[in-house]
């Protein structure tokens, strides 16, 4: 039995699978920027600031962003020397073997799973919120996933919006991702408007002092807001629909990653700069300085608008969570119905489906509290075997060609790559390293009495 045989695919070479290749660069950028300006920028700057690292937060940034960085230029070799659908997993598949390439797929869909139904339920917080202030909210069995104690049963919003995105997602990718651009495109000038309107309220005194917490704060605050970085590894799953895979997934993955930093680091900088720090652990922090300001209208349209906008993140995992289920189910390690292309639409239809439902109980019913931060391990440990498989990629296949992306300074970069996130990964809790290891093993029984057996490497006319 050989665990390690590997996906063929060859370096260079796109493999055919049916989809539709209609995405251009700025399809792909926009998608990154759907996935990664979210959450990070309407919720997580504030409390960063207020807990962690005060106005330095932007130093926070950085320090994330760099480390965010090297990971992307490893996603970015692979993209452009392996243009094909499923991302990580595919590249673990090619470059270390089965096992490991269904190890990191699983991995994957915990990551894109979470991601979902933590956005999903996310997005229900605030339109239950919308809707109390409009008298019209919800009974309480319905606004939160199951909870005797609080009376809850099932997110309905949750549900709805899951199902909605995913019927969205199933229609096309141009179609799914033009309502992306749209609203990043909104989100865009809703931060634009902050800023705009900010810049002439800032006051440099609330900048003192720069770093309360100390460098200390500073690493904590690097920590966290290391997380809203992450979704630009969405790109590399959109690989087999993309016209020029070569060039334009590097740019894309590498371009979505700095414009979200300059995004971050502006907003940081009239956020602390309007509102003293201590002030801004709050849920809305962009919309309360706003309301800070006295400027309640505008503070209006920001949280509408990040109402509407944070749809954007729901759309961008769950058309990666869709490509990935359908990517494995092509390799035969889950079933091969997923694997089907809708003839009208050219999209994974089935791989959608069950993507929108299981998202919808988790999001619904399934209460998910602590449970979501297994993706932050589960996303590190992916980055790790990236990191390393861009070595052994070198190794196996030597230099990329003309045209296509080079990691610079290998293996420097990639080792620092892997340091970095076992840094990280060490900062997690006991608890989310047993969910770690209760899911890797679940994975690799899984793997065991089904995927191995169904694999379509038992065929040598493959």
């Amino acid at each position: 039995m050989s665990y390690f045989r590997k996906l063929p695919v060859t370096i260079g070479e796109e493999r055919k699978s049916g989809l539709a290749k209609e995405l251009k660069t700025m399809d792909l950028i926009l998608l990154g920027l759907g996935a990664i300006v979210g959450t990070g920028i309407f919720v997580i700057t504030g409390t960063a600031s207020a807990t962690t690292a005060g106005p330095a937060l932007i130093l926070s940034f950085i320090i994330a962003a760099f480390s965010c960085a090297l990971s992307a230029l490893c996603f970015a070799e692979f993209a452009s020397r392996m243009p094909v659908s499923g991302g990580a997993y595919s590249y673990g598949y090619a470059i270390f073997g089965e096992v490991i390439g269904w190890i990191v797929g699983w991995l994957m869909l915990c990551q894109y799973l979470l991601a979902c139904a933590s956005v999903a339920s996310g997005w229900s917080g605030y339109l239950n919120g919308f809707l109390d202030g409009l008298g019209i909210g919800l009974p309480q069995a319905f606004r939160a996933s199951y909870d005797l104690a609080n009376r809850t049963y099932v997110d309905l919003i949750a549900v709805v919006i899951t199902l909605l995105v995913s019927y969205l997602v199933m229609q096309g990718a141009k179609k799914a991702l033009r309502l992306n651009s749209v609203m990043v495109y909104v989100k865009f000038g809703l931060i634009a408007l902050f800023l705009i309107v900010g810049v002439f309220y800032v006051k440099p005194a609330n900048w003192t002092p720069f770093a309360p917490f100390g460098m200390s704060g500073i690493i904590e605050g690097a920590a966290i807001v290391f997380f809203a970085f992450l979704g630009f590894d969405a790109v590399s799953t959109a690989a087999e629909e993309t016209k020029d895979p070569q060039k334009s997934m590097p740019r894309a993955i590498i371009g979505s990653l700095g414009i979200a930093t300059v995004l971050y680091i502006l907003v940081t900088l009239v956020l602390t700069g309007v509102v003293p720090v201590a002030h801004l652990d709050v849920r809305d922090p962009v919309s309360f300085a706003m309301r800070f300001i006295g400027q309640d209208f505008v503070a209006g349209i920001i949280s509408i608008g990040a109402i509407l906008t944070l749809l954007t993140v729901l759309i961008s995992m769950m058309y990666g969570l869709g490509r990935l289920i359908f990517a494995i189910s092509r390799d035969g390690l889950l079933p091969k119905p997923l694997s089907k292309i809708d003839e009208k639409s050219h999209t994974p239809k089935n791989a959608t489906i069950v993507a929108g439902v299981v998202t919808a109980i988790l999001s619904g019913v399934i209460p998910l509290g602590k449970l979501a931060e297994l993706t932050n391990i589960v996303t590190l440990m992916v980055f790790v075997i990236m990191a390393a498989g861009i070595i052994k990629l070198r190794k196996d296949h030597g230099e990329p060609k003309k045209g296509e992306f080079r990691v610079p300074l290998v293996p420097v970069l990639p080792i620092l790559s892997i340091l970095v996130c076992v840094y990280l990964m060490i900062q997690l809790s006991g608890m989310i390293w047993l969910l770690f290891v209760i899911w890797t093993v679940l994975g690799l029984g899984i793997y065991m009495v089904y995927g191995y057996s169904h694999s379509k490497m038992n065929n040598k006319n493959r």
